[in-house]
């Protein structure tokens, strides 16, 4: 019945609570949050809307002895706000209730005695009521944890079988019927802790709480075979230091008689009696949070016994302390410095980038040790550092002076004060100092860090420091050499701590993260001093670390520029290399540095003699009929190497050098040397053969050669091993292929060997079958037009050493044609240096006179500018249409088409096929009209002239002018049959010009009396061009020659002339190691090309 509590509230309720709570509890309580939810005599239970709108519930509970307790749900918990409002609400509630009347009679008891009647079931206790039902028990365990039982009373007043209760943590919410209000009170303080089962242990405040609620219930027990425990008076402790069996100190309390267990976990502390079957609270005379930290305080050894006594009095002199030491001075003590380095490695968002980057930060910490005191930062005047010695205290005096010599040292090794933070040492543990760069933590780990151990300093590197840096004791190289295998393992790797570890994984590591170290030019700027730090994939037994050492660049440099096929793997294979045998070249790279080695002594020999073939003592051959020049020789020298080594090579030397001369020499030294004893073979283009037929007869007579050519060559087939020397032609290879194929022979050769640039071809496929002790490709243009043409010579030479056309396309082509990769031209150009051997006219015959090359503008014709702007519309249209569809790659014959038909309308109106209108204004030709003037004037001045153009139509158009001027000249085309007869007249002197097909006179005449070329019209190659050239600048001129290109001014000659130079860069970064690379058609060659005219 509502307010039955009223009575009971005692009138110094508020005495616990703080004034704020008062306050705010009454403004509470006038605002109507209280909502009762049960009252009875002794308990009240509430709930109160906070300031926030939550909702909480209060308990409010009058013991026996007239104590007031309130817990609430709020964070508070104790004597909050919430608690005042209940009970300013309850306040208000008594003064609107009318008097209480004796039920017995309608008269008032004195107020006094009616207080003392409605407390008197209170008094009586639960345990000592009559009647039966259910009620909980509390078991006290040793452990000082409770655990609680349901248990039911007889009409006998005994108990029966106590069972676990599970529902304590729920009880506050539940309110079973059966419980009491003080066992509701306890369950909701241990709804506020941890329990477990049907058990929880006491701790705090809270746990003082339960603990007198539970002794205040009768209903606790120490054992089932004992009574209820019973409340004991406050025993009297004082703190003191217990002394252990290892001379240590232990702080504790000590209980005046009689003794007792102490539960220190609970605030108020308690303590329990078992003799007496008694608990009671434990009297410290301490403010509870320090009787709390002194109880938690560690033990302290004996050794520093007299040091802390020192201390504590200082702190604390009201305190005891476990002893009384006498302390000594110490005046004249210097420090010992102490170092400590380390380092840390964080992600941190860089603002100027926008991205998350890695910061690394390393620290030097600088302490000082007295005696085994460490100490740091400046120090205080008069500050002194206590430590034991022995029964003794020392008190030594800091050196302000030495510490700040010591400082200075740091300082003058290029240290700094770091005032920045940092995780690289724990914080507040040293005095902190910093080095400006990676170089000067490098430099001092490897060059100062020694001389400061040496002068006594202690220096100690921190797990995960990043110069805690390993000896290398020495480096070796391990080459596995299968017999009859193509390829060699290599591994090349350090010793460190006496362990082998290859050094491939961790290169290919660093090569993946900056493709730089495998630049020459890039290598070139690193000092051999400069070092790299690398980590290894190694450990101590006794640190989680990996090792870290330094590579010097003076080894890796030579290392990086042997192994460049690192840049090319995809992933590590192990901890070996594997190399083709022709790769071996590069192993004399590695000569100059202090390695071990192990095997590999043949491959060292084929690398060095391959390297050192200049080196070589070879003179030329008796029956050669001419005397060799000193580059001359040394091509001798190198074929002879080659063919030793059992290897092939392109003699790509510049037209006019003597290629042929070289390899007749080559072959008569293998005849002199009884090697010859099966026949070589040349291949070459139709037009050579008569040239090699003349030079063998003038310079090698006693070679029997036979000429694998004419419908009468297969009776020769009957007799091939008679003869030492064959030719034969690249249209007739593919026919007589059966026949040649099962012919062994000593050397193939193949001239001009840039016929096989399509590794498809016929030709290529035909030459790829030949069986050869050795081969050889003679050509002075390696490269025309993309890589892919130097890949199918070396695919003739030494078939898989640069991979099927798809992997060669993918690791080389693609990077340089395309991207202008000049790290990757550089490995190819080395890669491939040893087996090419190009030298250039002004590099070893600068007695040759200087050649002139003169760009001649010609103006189109009316008549050409309106035909040739009716194509290109047409054209441009149609390229545009072909690119849309099918992409700029596979346009390229559309586009080829397309510039043939402009190129044709700049040379002759005449030229142009199909059904083209053309205009009717104007000459055919104003290039044509260009070169009658130019020929005239020349001629009149004596000079003697090449005329190439690709066209053969144009030729005859040419012709038809000479002709109707009466001008002596003599031609070659693909139709001429006799070429020796023209080229005799014009070297005679009895013709002043000779008209020659691109094609079919580029290569393979010797015209040293013409002193002027001229090209009528520009082709895309500019070799093919040189070459045309070549026939009159070469060894034999005497004369300076003049080169005239006719260019039609502003059309797609002159778009052509500029991609030509672009060609020429491809070929020069490849074939002379030059640092240009990459050349493809771009769109915006497309734009240019199809410009109409200004």
């Amino acid at each position: 019945m509502q307010g039955d509590f009223l009575p009971n509230l005692p009138a110094a309720w508020r005495l616990p609570f703080s004034e704020n709570a008062i306050a705010r509890g009454q403004q509470y309580a006038a605002e109507n949050r209280i909502r009762i939810v049960r009252e009875d005599l002794r308990y009240v239970e509430a709930t109160c809307r906070g300031s926030a709108g939550s909702v909480y519930r209060q308990s409010l509970e009058l013991s026996r002895d007239g104590r007031l307790s309130c817990i609430c749900s709020c964070p508070v918990g104790l004597n909050c706000k919430h608690c005042v409002a209940l009970i300013a609400s309850l306040e208000a509630q008594a003064e609107r209730l009318p008097a209480k009347q004796s039920e017995q009679s309608g008269e008032r008891f004195p107020d006094r005695l009616e207080q003392w009647l409605s407390q008197l079931p209170q008094a009586l206790g639960d345990n000592l009521q009559t009647g039966q039902g259910w009620c909980l028990h509390y078991l006290l365990c040793p452990d000082f944890s409770v655990e609680v039982y349901k248990v039911r009373q007889h009409k006998d007043g005994t108990w029966g079988e106590r069972q676990p209760y599970y529902g304590l943590r729920e009880a506050s919410f539940r309110k079973p019927t059966f419980m009491q209000p003080l066992d509701l009170r306890i369950a909701a303080l241990v709804t506020l802790g941890r329990t477990s089962g049907n058990g929880f242990k006491p701790n705090g405040e809270n746990g003082g709480e339960i603990l007198r609620l539970i002794l205040e219930s009768g209903r606790a027990f120490l054992s089932w075979d004992q009574p209820a425990l019973q409340p004991g008076r406050p025993r009297q402790a004082r703190f003191n230091w217990n002394e252990l069996t290892d001379g240590g100190f232990q702080p504790g309390l000590d209980m005046a008689e009689p003794r007792g267990e102490l539960l220190t976990a609970v605030d108020p502390l308690y303590y329990i009696d078992r003799a007496r079957n008694e608990m009671g609270m434990v009297d410290h005379g301490l403010p509870m949070p320090l009787a709390r930290h002194l109880l938690d305080a560690p033990s302290v050894p004996s050794a520093q016994a007299a040091l802390f006594s020192l201390t504590l009095h200082e702190i604390a002199p009201q305190l005891p302390a476990p002893a009384k030491p006498e302390e000594h001075q110490v005046d004249d003590l210097l420090p010992l410095p102490h170092l400590s380095l380390g380092s840390h490695q964080s992600v941190n968002y860089q603002l100027s980038s926008g991205r998350m980057v890695s910061e690394h930060q390393h620290r030097a910490g600088l302490t000082f040790l007295y005696g085994h005191t460490q100490v740091h930062g400046k120090a205080k005047p008069g500050q002194r550092v206590r430590q034991t010695e022995g029964a003794r205290v020392l008190s030594i005096a800091r050196r302000p002076d030495a510490e700040q010599a010591l400082r200075q040292q740091l300082q003058q090794l290029g240290f700094r004060p770091a005032l920045r933070q940092s995780q690289a040492l724990p914080k507040d543990s040293a005095e902190m100092f910093e080095l400006p760069s990676e170089a000067a933590w490098l430099n001092f780990t490897q060059t100062q860090l020694a001389p400061l151990r040496e002068q006594g300093w202690q220096i100690v590197m921190q797990p995960g420091f990043a110069y805690d840096l390993t000896a290398i004791d020495a480096w070796y190289v391990d080459v596995e050499e299968p017999p009859e295998h193509s390829w060699f393992d290599l591994e090349l790797g350090i010793i460190v701590e006496g362990e082998r570890i290859s050094l491939l994984p961790v290169l290919l590591s660093l090569i993946k993260r900056n493709p730089a170290l495998l630049s020459a030019q890039a290598l070139a700027q690193r000092s051999d001093d400069e070092t790299l730090r690398v980590q290894l994939d190694r450990r101590r037994d006794d640190d989680e670390q990996p090792l870290q050492v330094l590579l010097p660049f003076g080894r890796l440099k030579p290392i990086l520029a042997t192994l460049s096929e690192l840049y090319l793997l995809e992933q590590p294979n192990g901890e070996h290399l594997r190399l083709e045998r022709t790769d071996a070249a590069r192993l004399a790279g590695l000569d100059s540095l202090p390695l071990q080695w192990h095997g590999g002594e043949h491959l060292r020999d084929f690398a060095h003699r391959l390297r050192d073939y200049r080196k070589q003592d070879i003179s030329p051959p008796r029956d050669l009929n001419a005397t060799l020049r000193p580059y001359q020789l040394d091509g001798l020298r190198w074929m002879q190497t080659l063919r030793a080594l059992e290897v092939g090579g392109i003699l790509g030397d510049d037209m006019g050098l003597g290629k042929t001369l070289q390899t007749l020499a080559h072959l008569l030294l293998e005849k002199q040397a009884g090697k010859l004893d099966r026949p070589s073979l040349v291949v070459m283009p139709t037009t050579l053969i008569p040239n090699w037929q003349d030079e063998a007869a003038r310079f090698a007579p006693s070679l029997k050669v036979a000429t694998l050519h004419g419908t009468t060559r297969r009776q020769l087939y009957q007799h091939l091993t008679d003869y030492d020397l064959l030719l034969t032609t690249y249209a007739l290879l593919p026919r007589d292929i059966d026949l040649l194929a099962d012919v062994p022979l000593h050397v193939l050769l193949l001239d001009e060997a840039q016929n096989i640039k399509n590794a498809s071809s016929k030709a290529a496929q035909a030459a790829g079958r030949l069986d050869a002790r050795q081969r050889l490709c003679l050509t002075g243009t390696p490269l025309e037009n993309h890589l892919g043409e130097l890949w199918s010579l070396f695919h003739f030479l030494m078939p898989g050493w640069l991979g099927d056309t798809k992997q060669f396309t993918r690791d080389y082509r693609t990077p340089i044609e395309k991207h202008g990769d000049a790290d990757r031209l550089e490995h190819l150009t080395k890669r491939i240096k040893p087996f090419l051997l190009r030298r250039r006219k002004e590099q070893v015959a600068q007695e040759l006179p200087p050649k002139n090359e003169i760009l001649h503008w010609v103006e189109l014709s009316p008549a050409q500018r309106d035909l040739y702007e009716t194509v290109r519309l047409a054209m441009d249209s149609k390229v545009r249409e072909e690119i849309d569809r099918k992409g700029l790659a596979r346009s390229q014959i559309v586009i080829l088409d397309a510039l043939l038909k402009l190129r044709q309308v700049c040379c002759d109106l005449r030229l142009v096929k199909g059904d083209v209108t053309r205009p009717v204004r104007g000459g055919t030709s104003g290039k044509l009209d260009s070169l009658m003037e130019m020929l005239t004037e020349l001629l009149a001045e004596g000079r003697r002239i090449l005329l190439f153009s690709q066209f053969t139509s144009m030729l005859s158009l040419i012709e038809e002018e000479l002709q109707s001027r009466t001008i002596d000249y003599v031609q070659i085309t693909g139709e001429t049959k006799d070429r020796r007869t023209p080229v005799k007249r014009f070297q005679n002197g009895e013709v002043p010009l000779f008209l020659i097909s691109l094609k079919a006179g580029g290569t393979g005449l010797n015209l040293t009396a013409a002193d002027t070329v001229i090209h009528y019209d520009p082709w895309w190659n500019p070799a093919a061009e040189n070459q045309a050239t070549d026939r009159a600048h070469r060894i034999g001129q005497s004369k300076p020659v003049f080169v005239y290109k006719l260019i039609a001014r502003a059309t797609v000659e002159e778009k052509i002339q500029q991609l030509q130079q672009r060609k020429a860069e491809l070929a020069a970064g490849v074939l002379d190691a030059g640092d240009q690379g990459g050349w493809q058609l771009e769109p915006s060659d497309i734009e240019a090309l199809f410009a109409p005219l200004p």
